[in-house]
């Protein structure tokens, strides 16, 4: 459906802009109207068109980031709490968020609501931005008149959330960083600098260590095969990536995942914390249960975990606990299946649930810290055997010609 470009005015006399999705412009005629919105026919096109086509370079198109999303939120809940209207909270928003393709966003939702639509209805219709929590959560809060405590809950959780994520992400920077200069460096040794020892030893015409040997070879290895090996190695990470789209490529990559050492406890952790939030702030919002679990599922991060907590969803339907088919996955601790089951026999489970996320958020830390901690030495290791093995195999003939003197 096309997207058309408006201006109107009110009875007040107030000029608004805005974009709408419509069939055609007199479908965008009679929906303005029926918002008391008198508009201005040359003021009215298609997007995308003519003088009006937005031009963006590629890569450089704006992005809505987790950030953005809590910013609003906390502000929206502030002018929420303030008394202020939904639309008028959201024209608001519209005209201070500096993200254009955000501000869009919103601008979108205010016409929705509106029209007649919930602000969870509205919001549903940019699952990219809001996802199922999000909206599930302003649902709740939109039946039991708490929106704007749903929404400071919102912009906190996501703040969590985001600091989680980054947390695991810088610990994987620096090793990562580490690999790929040593890689780059490897590389230039066998294209460009041991092919020049090997010049120099074969003009000679004496027999040559064995390690300098091996190293030449495989330098000449290298050079005469190296677009292929990274031709293969681009292949085969598309062709992983492409298995990982797929339902069972990422149940067995997931699965291959948590069983790493080290790597693969700090998964679990991360899996775990997320799930004991998500599913606590959804149970205090009054979210039910069965619906909380199929959101904290798609949220997991990882295709075991998730089935994990469908099979307790499917548990809980039939009348049986939760904590059962969590111990039996042996994805949880036992120690949160425990706390589960003690929340579940005092109906405390939203309270204890919380206390296992911020537990787990802590061990993540200790987990994080321990990786970096393990990495670092390793790392530098292979490194130094690697390269220095490179340079002292290429300096041999010349330690012998020395001991020879």
């Amino acid at each position: 459906m096309p997207v058309f470009v408006w201006e109107g005015r009110t009875t007040q006399g107030k000029v608004l802009k805005g974009e709408m999705e419509a069939q055609n412009q007199q479908a965008v005629f009679a929906r303005l109207r029926s918002q008391r919105i008198q508009p201005m026919p040359t003021r009215v096109r298609e997007k995308g068109k003519g003088l009006d086509r937005e031009i963006t370079l590629p890569g450089l198109r704006s992005k809505i980031k987790p950030h953005d999303v809590m910013i609003f939120t906390r502000q929206f809940a502030t002018m929420i709490d303030a008394g202020l209207p939904i639309v008028q909270g959201l024209d608001i928003l519209t005209q201070q968020t500096d993200n254009k393709l955000f501000r869009n966003t919103i601008r979108t939702i205010k016409q929705d609501v509106e029209g007649g639509s919930t602000l969870a209805e509205a919001l549903k219709k940019h699952p990219k931005v809001f996802d199922d929590l999000y909206v599930n959560m302003v649902a709740a809060g939109e039946i039991g008149g708490v929106l704007n405590t749903i929404l400071n809950r919102i912009a906190l959780f996501i703040e969590k959330a985001t600091k989680l994520k980054r947390k695991v992400k810088g610990a994987m920077i620096y090793p990562a960083t580490i690999v790929v200069v040593a890689v780059v460096v490897v590389s230039i040794l066998l294209l460009f600098v041991i092919p020049v020892f090997g010049e120099l030893y074969g003009s000679m015409g004496k027999a040559l260590p064995l390690p300098t040997q091996i190293t030449i070879n495989v330098s000449n290895w290298f050079r005469a095969y190296f677009f292929y090996i990274f031709a293969l190695i681009a292949a085969l990470a598309v062709a992983v990536r492409m298995y990982y789209k797929t339902e069972n490529g990422r149940l067995v990559i997931d699965r291959l995942m948590l069983r790493l050492p080290v790597v693969g406890d700090l998964i679990r952790k991360v899996a775990v914390a997320r799930f004991s939030q998500n599913m606590s702030v959804l149970l205090t919002s009054g979210v039910p249960i069965l619906d909380g679990l199929a959101i904290t599922a798609k949220t997991a991060g990882n295709k075991v975990v998730e089935q994990a907590v469908m099979k307790c969803r499917v548990s809980i339907s039939q009348g049986k606990t939760v904590a059962e088919p969590m111990a039996e996955s042996k994805i949880f601790p036992p120690m949160v299946c425990q706390m589960v089951a003690i929340g579940e026999n005092t109906g405390s489970l939203d309270s204890l649930l919380k206390k296992v996320g911020d537990f787990y958020e802590d061990e993540v830390d200790d987990a994080v810290a321990n990786l970096t901690s393990l990495m670092e030495p390793i790392i530098m290791i292979v490194l130094g055997v690697i390269i220095g093995g490179l340079v002292i195999s290429m300096y041999l003939p010349i330690f012998q010609l020395g001991s020879l003197v």
